[in-house]
């Protein structure tokens, strides 16, 4: 048949990235706890296409992702761009890789047993003979207010709050300990199930730990630096204030080797 996407294109225009977005599919992950974990995740994966080619061929992103999805891991990631690249015959590709991941929490008192869901990002880009991955996770947490604290005769004001970490990948870790760094960060866990014991002890434990936006940022970056010595890292948070009409923010971003970066 003929083969239009590889027809000649004379308006001298290379394309930077140009694939799939959107595409979901069953993956098996690492697990601290269980070794592996099948999740569902949301994929976008993309190639360069150099100016003489009218188009590249969707179907081998996804026919290059089929033969890894059982290995998600970053030793598997890079062969999957490795893979991508020479099925598309590119010099770049850029992969992510968004999921569910579920861990096995228990309540601080009753000891009950619940899941929470974290967001997690698996990133990927190649170019040439260099390749670079990273993990993006979001976890959520609970922070009380110092200000509102000090200032009140009756408690504090709290809300819910959403952290994301990203790391480029040196050494290896599991996803649950970098979870379990933020949650400590902050004033409180969030937790799935909660019984009156439970809550009376977060409440509480949130009260004697208050924490602005800028201490849970801060507090992240010192764990994660006493963690690992991850080239390059970056903390979010974010705080959904409940008795302000916008939410509070704080960014701090860490390059501890030369030429390391974020995702591009």
């Amino acid at each position: 048949m003929v083969d239009t996407q590889s027809s000649y294109d004379d308006r001298n225009i290379p394309i930077d990235r140009v694939g799939i977005r959107g595409l979901r599919y069953p993956i098996t992950v690492l697990d601290k706890k269980n070794n592996y974990q099948n999740t569902t995740a949301t994929i976008n994966m993309y190639a360069n296409l150099p100016h003489h080619f009218r188009g590249t061929h969707m179907s081998r992103f996804v026919e290059v992702f089929n033969e890894h999805y059982k290995d998600i891991q970053m030793k598997g990631f890079i062969s999957m761009l490795k893979d991508v690249k020479l099925a598309l015959e590119a010099e770049s590709a850029f992969i992510e890789i968004e999921f569910p991941y579920f861990i096995e929490k228990s309540a601080p008192v009753t000891g009950q047993k619940s899941y929470m869901e974290y967001k997690c990002k698996y990133i990927g880009q190649t170019k040439g003979n260099h390749a670079d991955f990273w993990v993006s996770i979001e976890v959520p947490v609970n922070t009380v207010c110092p200000c509102s604290k000090e200032i009140s005769d009756y408690g504090a004001h709290n809300q819910r709050g959403m952290v994301r970490l990203t790391v480029k990948l040196g050494p290896f870790f599991w996803i649950e300990d970098l979870i379990e760094l933020v949650e400590n960060s902050a004033s409180a866990g969030i937790f799935s199930l909660l019984k009156r014991e439970d809550e009376k002890f977060i409440t509480e434990h949130g009260y004697d730990n208050p924490r602005f936006v800028e201490d849970v940022a801060r507090e992240v970056v010192l764990r994660v630096e006493n963690f690992s010595d991850f080239p390059w890292f970056k903390v979010e948070a974010e705080n959904m204030e409940s008795i302000h009409n916008h939410n509070a923010y704080a960014c701090i971003e860490r390059c501890i080797k030369e030429n390391a970066h974020g995702p591009k």
